[in-house]
């Protein structure tokens, strides 16, 4: 694909702007640590919101969705759609409580809910094991993922370094990841905010206009649905929101999702399964962006506008030009860094075929506002974790701020330097991914109530985490074999398994040792006033009385209107981009009667509780 001079300017442009919003905030990131990794916890609910959006907006994201729609129709997106109920718990049950917590990471929560050697092993443990493996393992992947889009988009000649011909591309990253090293490295948080900002307004505005192309290139829309039912044998099968379909013989699923996977997908996996950016309880990049908000209602806000805009409103523009690939390269696209017939990568290919400039140059800078909005975010938070939940914590506990900001620097550029390694042996270790994950597939409840059970301990996650990675890794040797490849009644038979045992297993470990002493209980409580049942001898112990959880039935309200709302919202704007006026307003005007409900409750709310979310 041959750039013009507008195209380069344009991409030339961004990165300027870029360098510079890192240069503006270098010397208030600098300050100390709470500015360098939280922004003085004066961030506003647009800011912090619209980052947690753009970090899980990479650069392989619609690469991703346009596989799953090309294998499975629009109800592929299933897969990840399911999240929404966890994030919605975050929104009204956690969000509140994390703020309360005032810690710098969700690490640092184990040991002001638990005490003595345990929790210090528990916070270190998943300091080192977060920052290093699992984020490494991230950052290479979507490094990974960019080498690949730069390889069909650009085609760059090999460059000459030290000898060695070292392909154009891989510079090219080089030269996005170096830069965004740089305003992470300098001005922390601050500058990481504000580039999200930007970069998500450009790679949405990027993708909205791709999709527009993509129809175009087909005929339209009344010829792309024609051309979907022909390939997909019905046009249910390959636009319906829902993955299953009504018959004569009642509910029925499509092949490629079995009932008991689509039954694990919606009432097991979003509670019980840890994962990045969708951690049952909160936690990791999203809680950090809570911790960094001005009040517990700005927290709020924030995750509440994440998940609408993540679910409901981000995915179309891609799901759309992933439906229109289908017919544009329906063998898919061969490349030299393409898996045979690649679907996800066609992709790429249509925007490299369809977009006139300026806009190849715009798309090409909203591919790499992708890239650089999660390579920032994963930086800033595994540098988090090495320094103040290691460095600080174990190696070096009265130093200046001045000096843990030093260090943060110097963490941030050893996480780059890592990251390009483990690229480069990307191929070799992709299998360990799931291994890696397999450790936080059955720790979902614990994590959730050791905020509303008084009686959860040190111990609990620990043996949680060690049952459900030993648990797991056995079950996928055992059941895996016995289906056929790509079947998702294997991946629910391990999960099921996983999470009942695993359960099993930290109940036990947790009546078999004792429960926290009384005064880190009380502290924790007087700090978070987290309310319930489940903390009624502790409150009535501090004095507190019996309290209900934040919110009390209002809480669980919204969160029923929240998905109400979120999953409204999703079908309507699908079935008014798929032509289907008196349906898509149905929709709307039900989301917009849930979210009604939900903004009532905010006004009566006080922003922050006082006398909470300061260390007892």
């Amino acid at each position: 694909m041959a750039l013009t001079a507008i195209d380069w300017a344009i991409v030339a442009a961004y990165f300027m702007l870029s360098v510079g919003i890192g240069l503006y905030f270098t010397k208030r990131g600098g300050e100390s640590l709470n500015e360098y990794f939280l922004s003085g916890r004066q961030v506003t609910w647009w800011l912090a919101g619209a980052s947690m959006v753009a970090t899980t907006f990479a650069a392989d994201t619609p690469l991703v969705v346009t596989g799953l729609v090309s294998a499975h129709g629009v109800a592929g997106n299933w897969l990840w759609w399911n999240m929404l109920m966890s994030g919605m718990l975050t929104v009204f049950f956690f969000a509140r409580l994390w703020r309360r917590a005032h810690v710098m990471t969700d690490v640092e929560f184990a040991e002001i809910r638990y005490s003595g050697r345990p929790a210090a092993v528990l916070r270190g443990f998943r300091a080192l094991y977060l920052a290093i493996p699992i984020n490494l393992i991230i950052l290479g992947w979507v490094t990974k993922a960019m080498i690949k889009i730069l390889t069909i988009s650009l085609g760059l000649r090999d460059v000459s370094v030290l000898g060695r011909n070292v392909p154009g591309e891989v510079i090219a990253v080089g030269i996005c990841f170096v830069i965004t090293v740089a305003y992470s490295a300098g001005a922390g948080m601050w500058a990481v905010l504000w580039t999200d900002l930007v970069q998500f307004v450009i790679k949405m505005s990027a993708v909205i206009v791709l999709a527009v192309y993509s129809v175009r290139a087909v005929g339209g829309m009344d010829k792309l649905k024609a051309g979907l039912t022909t390939h997909f044998g019905s046009a249910d099968a390959a636009l319906s929101v829902l993955p299953v379909k009504m018959t004569s013989n009642g509910i029925e699923a499509y092949a490629w999702m079995p009932l008991l996977a689509l039954f694990v997908f919606l009432s097991v996996q979003w509670w019980a399964a840890w994962y990045p950016g969708a951690e049952p309880g909160g936690g990791g990049y999203v809680a950090q962006r809570i911790f960094s908000a001005k009040t517990e209602r700005d927290g709020v806000l924030a995750t509440l506008f994440f998940n609408v805009a993540h679910y409901a409103i981000r995915p179309w523009p891609w799901i759309i030009t992933g439906l229109c690939t289908i017919l544009l390269y329906p063998a898919g696209i061969t490349c030299a860094v393409c898996v045979p017939n690649d679907h996800e990568a066609a992709y790429v290919q249509a925007f490299v075929d369809l977009l006139p400039t300026p806009w190849r140059g715009f798309m090409m800078a909203g591919f790499a506002a992708a890239y650089m909005s999660t390579v920032g975010t994963q930086l800033n938070w595994g540098a988090s974790y090495l320094v103040n939940d290691f460095y600080k914590r174990f190696l070096n506990r009265t130093a200046t701020e001045k000096h843990y900001v030093a260090i943060s620097r110097w963490a941030t550029i050893f996480l780059f330097l890592a990251s390009a390694v483990v690229t480069h042996y990307l191929g070799t270790i992709e299998g360990a991914w799931k291994f890696l994950l397999a450790l936080g597939s059955g720790t979902g409840l614990v994590l959730i109530l050791r905020w509303y059970w008084w009686r959860i301990n040190a111990w609990s996650e620990i043996s949680a985490m060690i049952a459900s990675f030993v648990v797991s890794v056995t079950a996928i040797n055992l059941i895996k074999p016995r289906f056929p490849a790509s079947d998702l009644r294997a991946d629910a038979w391990v999960m099921l398994v996983t999470v009942a045992v695993s359960t099993v297993v930290w109940l036990g470990v947790t009546f078999a040792t004792k429960p926290e002493p009384d005064r880190v209980l009380e502290a924790f409580y007087r700090r978070v006033r987290p309310g319930g049942p489940g903390w009624a001898v502790v409150s009535e112990r501090a004095g507190f009385g019996r309290e209900s959880i934040p919110g009390g039935a209002l809480a669980w309200t919204n969160w029923i209107a929240g998905i109400v709302a979120v999953y409204s919202t999703l079908f309507g704007i699908g079935k008014l981009v798929l032509g289907n006026l008196v349906p898509g307003l149905v929709m709307l005007v039900i989301a917009a009667v849930a979210f009604a409900w939900i903004a009532r409750s905010f006004r009566e709310e006080p922003a922050t509780l006082p006398g909470v979310g300061v260390p007892a």
